[in-house]
């Protein structure tokens, strides 16, 4: 039996994505391209803006025209909001119980009915999927967190993905170390990182400390995103204390505006936002700290537009991920009034895109002639991609294993593109 996956969503769901897979491959199923002719077909849905679910649902129909026969699995946030998708569906499963999608298809195939799992996500528990999933990757991913208790006026995640809970301590170590054998570098993600641990009176900053503790091996641990207000000040010593941990934090902003932030239902102000990362950057100088940027928020002003516009230039960010608003079905914000026009929603973009350029040129030229600690990748077009701690990405010349860590010298910057040479292996 073959089968394939279309993941579209976050890091979470490649995670469970790749988890699912290796089950079923166990199991004795083969992995196809995802434009091969399959027996079943694992779509892995995304929710957080209209885009991504109409992309979910197109994603369904185009592989129901293309493989007409094959069992469809809806997997994901936009399949726990269930919007219809049963009917076109065999198998829709929520973001509780992802891990039996395998159990399922063995189910159907026996008795050919479909299958709906879609929990009430009040009381639903940490679904533990204790596999190294990303053994042909660079990096290891490790999905210590999941859910989210914060219910920002835009978000769906919160009703999509369930209360806020945690892999359990002791797995979360028993796993790093499974991964420490094929992976030089991990990276910790969740829905809400940061908040991890909370109903085991642990912290992120002591898991990490355990983690790196007793898995001496690992040269790398990064942490995928997180918010301002869970960066505590144990989380910065112990990465001012420890250059394994990576020297990069991409946190959240969405807006620069006081006014927005409060319209969003975001827990801080832009004072509070400034005042945190001017510490983080005291206590470790050479950190690279990105966000994300929301632009056409309901009620957004042009002042309120250039007042997180000149606010991201105050924080001299390493570079933006942008958003345009999406009005997203069931959030307080869909109900809000004055919306913003398309047109002016994507010039804020375009200028903000613009503005993530000069400040990417910026950060990266100050490593020009520095030494940094790469991660290979896969060689591609004569050089050898990589990531430093501060993820900025570099081109290197050489033959190296993807995964290798090398220490490099920055020695050009050109076209928005680094190039280094390397000073020796780590």
């Amino acid at each position: 039996m073959k089968f394939s996956v279309c993941n579209l969503g976050c890091k979470v769901n490649a995670y469970e994505a790749e988890s699912i897979s290796e089950t079923l491959i166990k199991k004795g199923w083969q992995r196809v391209n995802s434009d091969e002719e399959a027996d079943a077909i694992l779509i892995f849905t995304c929710a957080v803006t209209n885009t991504a679910s109409s992309k979910s649902r197109k994603a369904l129909h185009a592989y129901k025209r293309q493989s007409p026969k094959a069992i469809m699995v809806v997997a994901g946030c936009y399949a726990q909001l269930d919007d219809g998708l049963l009917d076109e569906a065999d198998i829709l499963v929520g973001t509780a119980h992802k891990k039996d999608i395998p159990i399922y298809l063995d189910q159907y195939l026996e008795h050919h009915h479909k299958i709906k799992v879609i929990d009430d996500l009040k009381e639903v528990s940490f679904d533990n999927l204790l596999e190294d999933h990303f053994q042909n990757h660079t990096r290891g991913v490790l999905r210590i967190q999941d859910g989210c208790n914060q219910f920002c006026s835009y978000c769906i995640i919160p009703y999509a993905r369930g209360k806020e809970r945690s892999m359990e301590p002791d797995l979360v170590v028993e796993q790093a170390k499974k991964m420490s054998k094929n992976h030089n570098e991990i990276v910790l993600t969740g829905i809400h990182t940061g908040r991890y641990g909370r109903e085991y009176n642990v912290s992120l900053a002591s898991i990490m400390k355990r983690i790196l503790k007793e898995v001496p091996s690992l040269k790398r641990l990064r942490i995928s995103s997180i918010e301002i207000t869970e960066i505590s000040d144990e989380l910065i010593e112990l990465m001012k204390n420890d250059t394994r941990i990576a020297r990069h934090l991409h946190i959240p902003l969405q807006a620069g505006s006081d006014s927005v932030l409060k319209n969003m239902r975001r827990p801080y102000d832009t004072k509070y936002y400034f005042d945190r990362i001017t510490k983080i950057r005291k206590e470790i100088p050479d950190i690279s700290i990105s966000c994300d940027i929301m632009v056409g928020f309901p009620n957004e002003s042009d002042e309120d537009f250039l007042d997180s516009y000149h606010f991201l230039k105050k924080c001299e960010f390493t570079f933006l991920h942008v958003f345009p608003f999406s009005v997203r079905k069931g959030t307080v914000a869909e109900k809000m009034p004055c919306q913003i026009n398309g047109t002016i929603k994507k010039n804020r973009s375009e200028k903000c895109l613009a503005l993530s350029k000069e400040l990417m040129d910026n950060y990266q030229e100050k490593w020009l002639n520095r030494e940094v600690e790469v991660m290979c990748e896969k060689k591609k077009d004569g050089y050898i991609p990589g990531y430093t701690s501060q993820y900025m990405p570099i081109r290197i010349n050489g033959d190296y294993p993807r995964g290798t860590m090398l220490r490099v010298k920055c020695t050009k910057y050109e076209d928005h593109i680094m190039y280094g040479e390397v000073v020796g292996e780590l």
